[in-house]
């Protein structure tokens, strides 16, 4: 187990499955807007669009805890003492992120809006330095943290411009969702250190995939698939969620958050990179704004991880 541990915690270790987990959340973004049309979801249905993620993370939930009760040969299930970990993860990582997350993409840019999301590091990083106290804030990190979202903000300049407007139902609930994305992150380093990562990660997208659906359903969204591709494609959705998340808490448990978090934020980079690919949106991904990008996030990663992270 000691060099299990040992291993995760390798910069190369880290680099890698934190690269696995940003491939796959970087084709969510495309896939979802295919599987929208798959569906039959409206651009501006909030309420479908909720339950279609819902959905989603519920299925995602049983994955994960179907692969590792195979695996364990029993069935994995939260100790009562337990329940209340799984709830408060619940909460912050899927039901409140997801749910304010789609309701500002409806009242706010793309630009916008991928530039908040892209903040997400910075502020797990405070979060988790200034708030829980687990580790300690450094000029490497912040440093780190600057140049990365400069990276990222850039790949999302595409000529359009950035008015001031701010709207709390727009503006204001992504960075809400940023807020709760990071505080979950800080929980899942906490609670995995006496529970397990994937019992945790598998429970939490059940229940929070659960809330999620009813939350569309009342809010009137409906899906109407309109071939088998699209049960397909939603299973791999599932998947990007279960194994994307269940390595992510893995790599939590065993390292610092700062150490895993500046990886967040190659997710913009892959995003529009496979988006060029799968739907032709090449104006962002290739050329040299997109190399200048890629390498801001890459200079910024290891800014953080200069020297090792201490904590």
């Amino acid at each position: 187990m000691s060099g299990k541990k040992d291993l995760l915690t390798k910069n190369y270790i880290v680099a890698l499955l934190a690269m696995v987990c940003c491939i796959l959340w970087g084709s969510a973004f495309p896939c979802v807007k295919i599987g929208y049309r798959m569906f039959g979801i409206s651009t501006g249905s909030t309420g479908s669009q909720i339950l279609f993620a819902g959905c989603r993370f519920f299925i995602a939930g049983l994955l994960v805890i179907l692969f590792e009760s195979v695996q364990k040969k029993r069935f994995i299930y939260p100790h009562p003492k337990d329940y209340g970990k799984v709830v408060k993860l619940s909460i912050f990582q899927t039901i409140i992120q997801y749910d304010l997350f789609y309701i500002g993409l409806a009242n706010t840019t793309g630009v916008k809006a991928s530039i908040i999301i892209g903040s997400n590091v910075f502020v797990a990083i405070l979060i988790s330095g200034l708030i829980f106290r687990i580790e300690k804030i450094t000029f490497n990190k912040i440093a780190g943290c600057i140049v990365g979202f400069a990276g990222v903000a850039l790949i999302n300049m595409n000529g359009a411009d950035i008015d001031m407007s701010l709207k709390f139902t727009g503006e204001g609930f992504m960075f809400i969702s940023t807020i709760s994305y990071s505080v979950s992150s800080v929980l899942m380093k906490r609670y995995s250190q006496d529970c397990d990562p994937v019992m945790l990660s598998g429970w939490q997208f059940t229940f929070g995939g659960a809330v999620m659906a009813v939350t569309g359903l009342i809010a009137g969204g409906t899906m109407h698939p309109h071939s088998p591709e699209a049960f397909i494609l939603g299973l791999y959705l599932a998947f990007i969620s279960a194994v994307a998340y269940t390595l992510w808490g893995i790599l939590l448990k065993h390292n610092p958050v700062s150490k895993v978090a500046v990886y967040g934020f190659m997710n913009p980079v892959c995003g529009v990179t496979l988006s060029a690919l799968l739907l032709g949106e090449t104006s962002q991904a290739f050329g040299l704004k997109g190399a200048i990008s890629l390498l801001l996030v890459c200079l910024g990663i290891y800014a953080v991880n200069f020297k090792g992270v201490k904590s």
